[in-house]
């Protein structure tokens, strides 16, 4: 069964998006891409919401 991580290699800014394109199995440009642009139409505050708080939640590639 597939673990959910945050990226320690493929990361940007804290490797939450790196961690769920992993997970998916997708690439993780175009997944940061839609990231964006569901940002711009939400006016970015849940994805920031959402982002903190996964940040916090989800533990990192290679820690327990």
């Amino acid at each position: 069964m597939k673990k959910l991580y945050r990226s320690a290699t493929d990361k940007k800014i804290a490797g939450v998006v790196g961690g769920l394109a992993e997970y998916l199995s997708v690439d993780a440009s175009l997944l940061r891409i839609l990231t964006v642009i569901v940002g711009f139409m939400t006016a970015f505050m849940p994805i920031f919401l959402v982002y903190f708080i996964w940040y916090f939640v989800v533990p990192e590639e290679g820690t327990n």
